[in-house]
């Protein structure tokens, strides 16, 4: 056989070997400097029982969360290798984890390693999702961008938000794979995967933590990964995970996309090299020759393919680190992400007692919203629409149309909805109800002190900054005030009520004409008023009321008359005027 016939086993062999090299590029540390131990200390010696427990229960199982010794000494652990490879590779993977750590953060006690393959972390602290550790994360991205970025970032938000869906509330290994088509030439790939030590909704809020994540720095890209302490989420526009390998295969998703291959089924291999039948006819001693022959030119081929191979993987490297770039962030912010899933009528019937009154929690833009309990124990809150409202069933499908393409920790969530003989939407309850049933009670404002207030405001700047600007569909909420920021059992606000939204299309920051002025008197912006120009300054209007509102403890409605009495924002202004400490006491809530 001629030499170049084994050209086509060589193209395969430099292309499995790419895959190979760019599935095991990533690895990024962490190594806090806070908190130190010493040789042969009871901490160190906690450590090393530590990892060889953490390392075997993990190939076990895809992920642990193990621990070691007794407090003060003791040494929490946390580990996942990806579900798409095997044992051998998870425990090779995880081996050469604990290296990186002994090597990189020797006397660290708290100390982390991501890979694309796995991840090992181990604590003096627990890895808990209210711990520190849950707001950590570490982006890669490729600095390659995309042809086409908004219909590219539709796409990918698309088939993220089915694989995060699927991967919390559809399969107990909590990891999902998936591609999706962007044209014909390109499609993209994408992978998201929880430990396995949280509930069905943590993993959810992990990943969508994540996922909201990738506008700061992902989504006009070719590929972006974030790696979490609990969660991981990666996209790319080649296929870097082993669809040979048994998964829980993604429902249909929409025309645009297409899911991984059901368990077992393999990706189509490559056509094999091609077989030169030898002539019957041949002498034994040609047949001798052309296996001598063969051994010559296996002799040959093997140490060129060797190095080419060398070569290859040298060059892979070379440009794969050159195409990423590394960002790393402490804050993190969470979100909040639709599950879109269909009620029927007589589940939210019995989940809310019949709607009894007992369970009315007030009465929404649209109709009365009452409190629920799932089968699963699960609380939620029920909008109901009522019969006779025309605007309100528009008003009910425009938020079911805005929420479920919306993800952020401070936008309400919503669970899902009913279309039946009665239209509902079932949102996550919040127990604390709405901001204005707390800041404007006599009794209760007191639970509000300044450390509070201004976490409210900073959440609220922070989902209507993501409304504006980081969101997919840019969204203008029209109706921001208290009774439409609800608080979570920590305080944290949520912006509610998007029945009135309307998407912000106009991308050149003109303004754009409402057919009807909408939202609710004292929050309406003067120029929305009088000339019905649409714009998200017509929220910053409304925001900066409810900011005033919430630093003063009074009601925009409080004020009517003339003067300083006028409304809300003169009092204030008087106040500030004066610019002394007596008269910023007399508009401050105390």
């Amino acid at each position: 056989m001629h030499a170049w016939n084994y050209f086509p086993m060589l193209a395969q062999l430099l292309f499995l070997l790419s895959l190979y090299n760019a599935r095991h590029t990533a690895s990024l540390e962490r190594c806090p400097t806070d908190s130190n131990f010493t040789t042969n200390s009871t901490y160190h010696s906690n450590l090393n029982l530590l990892l060889p427990s953490l390392t075997s229960a993990t190939v076990s199982t895809g992920s642990a969360n193990t621990s070691a010794g007794r407090s003060p000494d003791q040494v929490f652990g946390l580990a996942r290798c990806q579900l798409d490879v095997s044992q051998d590779i998870c425990q090779a993977c995880l081996a050469t984890a604990v290296d990186t750590l002994r090597s990189s953060c020797p006397f660290a006690k708290d100390a982390a390693t991501w890979g694309d393959l796995c991840f090992l972390a181990y604590s003096n602290t627990t890895f808990s999702n209210e711990s520190d550790k849950s707001s950590y994360y570490e982006i890669l991205y490729n600095v390659e961008e995309v042809p086409g970025p908004p219909r590219f970032v539709d796409l990918v938000g698309e088939l993220m938000d089915a694989l995060i869906n699927w991967a919390a509330y559809k399969t107990d290994s909590m990891f999902a794979i998936g591609e999706a088509n962007f044209s014909s030439f390109i499609k993209v790939y994408g992978l998201v995967q929880c430990t396995r030590d949280q509930s069905d909704d943590d993993c959810f809020q992990c990943l969508l933590q994540s996922l909201d994540l990738m506008p700061i720095c992902c989504w006009k890209h070719q590929g972006g990964r974030v790696f979490k302490y609990k969660c991981f989420l990666r996209f790319e526009t080649y296929s870097y995970y082993n669809m040979s390998v048994p998964t829980s295969p993604l429902p249909p998703l929409s025309s645009a996309l297409s899911s991984a291959p059901p368990p077992g089924a393999t990706a189509n291999p490559p056509p094999p090299p091609a077989v030169v039948n030898s002539n019957s006819s041949s002498s034994s001693a040609r047949d001798a020759g052309k296996k001598q022959n063969s051994k010559i030119v296996v002799a040959v081929v093997i140490p060129i393919l060797g190095a080419v191979m060398l070569v290859a993987a040298l060059l892979i490297f070379l440009w794969r680190t050159k195409i990423f770039a590394r960002k790393s962030n402490v804050g993190g912010a969470k979100s909040q992400k639709a599950n879109s899933l269909l009620f029927d009528f007589e589940t939210l019937k019995v989940a809310t007692n019949n709607f009894s009154d007992a369970n009315k929690l007030g009465e929404g833009g649209f109709g009365p919203v009452y409190k629920g309990v799932l089968s699963d124990g699960q609380e939620v809150a029920v909008k109901r629409l009522a019969r006779s409202s025309q605007q309100g069933y528009a008003e009910l499908r425009n938020e079911v149309a805005f929420v479920a393409k919306l993800q952020h920790r401070n936008l309400v969530r919503l669970i899902g909805f009913c279309s039946e003989e009665e239209k509902l939407l079932v949102y996550e309850f919040l127990p604390n109800r709405s901001l204005d049933k707390i800041l404007f009670d006599p009794t209760k404002c007191g639970q509000l002190n300044w450390e509070r207030r201004y976490k409210i405001i900073e959440g609220i700047t922070r989902g209507l900054l993501y409304l504006h600007e980081d969101s997919r569909l840019r969204i203008i909420h029209r109706d921001l005030k208290p009774g439409n920021i609800l608080l979570d059992q920590h305080m944290n606000p949520k912006i509610s009520d998007f029945g009135l939204s309307k998407q912000l299309v106009d991308l050149d920051g003109s303004k754009e004409s409402a057919s009807r002025i909408v939202g609710t008197n004292g929050y309406i912006a003067p120029e929305y008023a009088l000339h019905r120009h649409v714009s998200d300054k017509s929220d910053v209007y409304s925001y900066g009321v409810l900011v005033l509102e919430i630093i003063t403890g009074r009601r925009i409605s409080e004020f009517h008359g003339s003067g300083h009495r006028a409304n809300l924002q003169s009092y204030v202004s008087i106040s500030s005027l004066h610019s002394t400490l007596r008269s910023w006491q007399s508009v401050i809530d105390d």
